[in-house]
């Protein structure tokens, strides 16, 4: 698979997941994949579960908005933001691809907080 194909790949899935399209949006993935959510210690093991997980979900996003896609080769990260419920919820996944499917992702959540007042003289408001 070319880079060009995982990108287009990788654009179709994280459209479908904004969308609500749990079929398109779990194709990418191998019958086998794994995917990991470190913070919580949990690992889904299989496209099957992965979306049966996903599908189960109580809270549906109300918004998904991607920031960016980088990778090269079997590698590639997103960085995106989901909002559940009228919170963002910050967030990376790290997708292996072989043989043109996601065999292991790795996703992150990272909740907003108030940056210190301490650091304000170093650094610039960025959305």
């Amino acid at each position: 698979m070319t880079e060009e194909q995982i990108r287009e790949a990788l654009h179709a899935h994280w459209s479908a997941s904004a969308a609500g399209d749990a079929d398109t949006e779990h194709d990418i993935y191998a019958d086998d994949a794994i995917c990991d959510y470190p913070q919580s210690g949990e690992r889904i093991v299989g496209r099957k579960n992965l979306q049966a997980l996903r599908s189960h979900h109580p809270g549906k996003p109300s918004g998904f908005k991607v920031k960016r896609t980088l990778g090269e080769g079997d590698l590639w990260v997103t960085e995106y933001t989901i909002t559940y419920q009228g919170r963002p919820s910050y967030t990376v996944s790290i997708m292996e691809f072989r043989d043109g499917k996601v065999i292991h992702e790795t996703q992150y959540f990272a909740d907003p907080f108030e940056a210190p007042a301490w650091r304000a003289q170093w650094v610039q408001q960025h959305v």
